[in-house]
């Protein structure tokens, strides 16, 4: 199987760390986990726009076997950049099912109700493989409708 895994880098780390018991991902465990249990050959992390103060955490990331996406923004803005990256997660996803791309599943980690459109869309095209929730307490309520 060639499943690949889409993580809401944000999602991820909001979750895991306002858990009833905050807890930190192990980036390296959890992609090992990722091929062994769900064999994803490709895991795309999507993170903010790109700061390079965070340079050490971004190849820590890559180094872990992750595919590392960030946002785009215009160089003009002068305000805090928005991290929001559920639009560029549909979009790849969707251009990759448009482009008729050789994967067999979508392995989805986050929680965000935002994709629920798109969740059953995959699930109807039979390219949906899993929703991995990082806190099943934040989880969208949308995704209890759907048939296990």
């Amino acid at each position: 199987m060639k499943n690949q895994a889409f993580i809401d880098g944000q999602n991820l780390r909001y979750s895991t760390s306002k858990a009833e018991t905050p807890w930190i991902v192990d980036l390296n465990r959890f992609r090992i986990y990722l091929e062994k249990k769900y064999h994803v050959n490709e895991a795309y992390y999507f993170l903010g726009a790109y700061n390079p103060d965070y340079q050490d955490m971004y190849t820590s990331i890559q180094k872990s076997g992750y595919i590392l996406i960030f946002r785009k923004h215009s160089e003009s803005m002068k305000s805090l950049k928005k991290g929001n990256v559920d639009t560029d997660i549909v979009f790849n996803i969707m251009r990759k099912i448009a482009d008729q791309e050789d994967f067999d599943k979508v392995v989805l980690v986050s929680g965000d109700g935002d994709y629920f459109r798109m969740v059953q869309y995959l699930i109807g095209k039979d390219k949906f493989g899993r929703l991995l929730a990082p806190n099943e307490d934040r989880m969208s309520s949308l995704y209890k409708t759907l048939e296990p």
